[in-house]
């Protein structure tokens, strides 16, 4: 069995596109979005129109939940760029795709083959602002984790792929595939590396693997998609992808 994870897609859709690519040369048997697919970046209408017609599984994540419930954004975050960019797009999406983002989950729990499992969140299982780092001590992940377990237990947000090992679980973070960060950005304005992430979960045998997966994207495409839009963010993106 092999699953293709992905998150923060964040209006993207020229990286979504190169990860759509390398996903079917993968060979999946089915993929799973962990959310974030549509602020921030320059084409939210088209982004949510092709996740859409995947029609897949998808978990809740915290810009998602922003554009459903407005007062939440100002409890996350005060930056005026940000808080400018999700009501724009907003303004970008119809009712209908507003009413099927409210169609994800907060967590979700699938088989990884005859005997695994796999727990899906969006930061952490008990909240999609919650960050999971390399660092955070395993102390403290007790208390994240809320005392699920699963085989793997995979999620995003942070915008940095990871891969660790707690208490015999495997830890993941698939990264971004719209906006990977160069560092954990914890608030600060990121640096945006110049190709997209996702991830690749297989069980054979009984034997588990994950693949974190790194697509070249192409930046002029960027460019001129960020160009384009009236979004923001658009001068910034546009440094970012130079």
């Amino acid at each position: 069995m092999r699953v293709a994870l992905l998150s923060d897609i964040h209006g993207n859709d020229v990286a979504f596109r190169a990860v759509l690519a390398d996903i079917k040369r993968q060979r999946v048997d089915r993929i799973v979005c962990l959310g974030d697919v549509a602020t921030l970046g320059p084409t939210p209408r088209q982004t949510v129109e092709m996740l859409a017609e995947l029609n897949c599984l998808c978990i809740m994540g915290n810009h998602d939940a922003f554009l459903l419930e407005p007062a939440r954004v100002k409890a996350y975050t005060r930056a005026v760029p940000v808080l400018d960019a999700i009501d724009w797009c907003k303004k970008q999406l119809s009712k209908e795709s507003l009413d099927w983002l409210s169609s994800f989950k907060p967590v979700a729990r699938l088989s990884l083959g005859s005997n695994g499992t796999m727990l899906l969140y969006h930061g952490s299982p008990r909240s999609n602002v919650e960050d999971i780092l390399p660092t955070t001590t395993a102390e403290q992940l007790d208390i994240l984790l809320g005392g699920q377990r699963a085989t793997v237990m995979a999620g995003g947000h942070t915008h940095v792929q990871m891969l660790r090992q707690h208490q015999g679980s495997l830890l993941l973070n698939v990264g971004s595939v719209g906006q990977p960060f160069k560092e954990y950005a914890a608030g600060r304005r990121p640096t945006i590396l110049a190709h997209a992430e996702y991830a690749v979960v297989e069980e054979e045998a009984g034997v588990i693997s994950v693949d974190l997966r790194r697509v070249p994207v192409d930046r002029r495409a960027l460019q001129d998609s960020v160009a384009k839009t009236e979004n923001p963010l658009r001068e910034w993106l546009i440094q970012q992808y130079a």
